[in-house]
């Protein structure tokens, strides 16, 4: 068990929070097979794939929640032991004060998350930061934030195949006895992941129907949308906006072996698997909102994409394609330039730099070109100044931001959710990692929600961007037994 009780209490002295833990092989069991010993327990997988197949080398699994974080609308809650409070700041100052109330230490042999808190910032979250017009309807209701802490995290290094079992402790005035309690919280997990999953059920290997996915827009619909959205790039009040459509459609199986199809089926860099009470979201995004570690700040926006081919030759050729694409260059220049001024607002001056530029990449059924830019902050900043600054990704808006976002809410007919928004970690020794909502289920009440975007130029084609929207949404469907909405007729 680490640490010793002498350095525990040397810890204790500067940090309101001191883990303990245990790190051992983890030998042949996976993250996976950790997610169904603990059941209902575990409240959020995340992981990462590198490239199409290779995993990441960190999964990162929370177990026991010991407080929860919602906003919704103007009101804000703190559940925490079982205690219901009030919070008056809006969601990020929120979480501001919950980060330097609750400090841990960044130790030599952790890794760069094990404890914070975990969870989403919906895309109608922006309406704290920005003043928006209230047009489109809200019909899905579950709440704008949701962050939870949990009391313990596992975390799986898949290069030194080894596990680390930790939990948050509390010193406070009782440091021998927050110690004791959180080896005999060590002792109590080992023993459960000793014994043998349970067996999946009928519910757990289910799948959903797909019959009859209804879309917000129809075909047409959004071919009329693009239209008027080229009127005002023609007219100059926009550069570019990210017009999108959601599906919805019954869901009757588990969120986990939901999961675990759309890691096998579309590995991508941001994997995650959130399961707050009636709500689950189960993702695979490609693409990086912000990351923050020891003040160094980066992001990867990504604009361009062609759908995979279907033999070597054929993919060669379509990113090819791709990278020639003139339209597709200037779309992907004008976001990595909007990500430049984004990190440009927080971070020290001089230090942006485009390290990364128009890179191909190909995921499992579609490419993208993607791009690199860093920064540094400040001694005054925080990792949650650069993602006020970054919120909602360009990629997801358009340009310029706030009137694309305006006219977003004027064309969409639904409020978008979580779809566009954040979902990542905010750790207690002061790193964050986020990606944007997208390639990703929403689960809620009996419902799958699927959606999916492409950005409007003034060349646009609308049938080809329709035809972009739907080949993005395509993993999405297939993890639920479907091919989609080109495949089910929605045209």
């Amino acid at each position: 068990m680490q640490p010793s009780y002498e350095e525990y209490l040397a810890l204790a002295r500067n940090f309101a929070v001191v883990p303990v833990w245990v790190k051992l092989p983890c030998g042949e069991i996976s993250p996976l097979d950790v997610l169904r010993k603990l059941g209902r327990r575990a409240v959020y997988l995340l992981e990462s794939a590198e490239g199409r197949t290779t995993v990441g080398r960190y999964s990162f699994i929370g177990c026991d929640p010991w407080a929860v974080l919602t906003f919704d609308r103007t009101t804000g809650q703190l559940l925490k032991n079982g205690q219901s409070f009030s919070l008056h700041n809006p969601p990020l100052a929120a979480l501001q004060d919950v980060l330097r109330r609750y400090r841990a230490p960044q130790l030599d042999g952790l890794p760069r998350f094990y404890g914070g808190p975990v969870g989403y910032l919906g895309y109608d979250a922006v309406r704290y930061l920005e003043r928006l017009p209230a047009i489109a309807t809200r019909d899905i209701m579950y709440p704008d934030v949701a962050l939870v802490i949990t009391r313990n995290t596992l975390v799986f290094d898949h290069l030194k195949q080894t596990l680390l079992v930790l939990t948050l402790t509390h010193p406070g005035n009782d440091p021998a006895g927050a110690y004791a309690t959180g080896c005999a919280l060590i002792e109590e997990l080992l023993a459960q992941l000793a014994e043998d999953a349970p067996q999946e059920s009928e519910e757990m290997v289910r799948r959903a129907a797909v019959d009859g996915p209804v879309p917000t827009l129809s075909m047409e619909e959004f071919l009329n949308c693009v239209r008027r959205a080229k009127e005002y790039i023609a007219a100059g009040d926009i550069l570019q906006v990210v017009l999108s459509i959601r599906w919805e459609l019954p869901f009757t199986g588990h969120p986990a072996t939901t999961y675990a199809r759309l890691r096998a089926l579309n590995p991508s860099p941001y994997m995650f698997y959130l399961h707050f009470g009636n709500l689950a979201v189960i993702g695979s995004s490609p693409e990086m909102l912000v990351r923050v570690e020891d003040s160094e700040v980066i992001t990867h926006p990504i604009a361009g994409t062609r759908p995979r081919g279907a033999t070597p030759e054929e993919d060669e050729a379509l990113a090819r394609e791709l990278l020639a694409d003139a339209k597709e260059r200037a779309e992907h220049v004008m976001l990595v330039d909007l990500a430049r001024n984004d990190l440009g607002r927080v971070c020290s001056p001089g230090s942006v730099q485009v390290t990364r530029f128009m890179i191909c990449e190909k995921y499992s059924h579609v490419m993208h070109l993607v791009s690199e830019v860093r920064g540094r902050l400040p001694p005054e900043r925080s990792p949650l100044d650069a993602l006020a600054a970054c919120f909602p990704a360009g990629t997801v808006t358009g340009a310029p931001k706030v009137r694309a976002m305006e006219i977003i809410e004027e064309l969409e007919p639904r409020r978008r959710g979580l779809y566009a928004g954040a979902v990542g970690y905010f750790s207690f020794t002061g790193n964050m990692d986020t990606c944007i909502a997208i390639r990703c289920l929403i689960l809620h009440q009996g419902k799958a929600y699927i959606q999916a975007g492409a950005g409007i130029v003034a060349d646009s084609v609308p049938e080809r961007e329709y035809l972009e929207v739907c080949h993005k949404a395509r993993a999405l469907f297939s993890v639920l037994g479907g091919g989609g909405p080109l495949d089910t007729g929605d045209r």
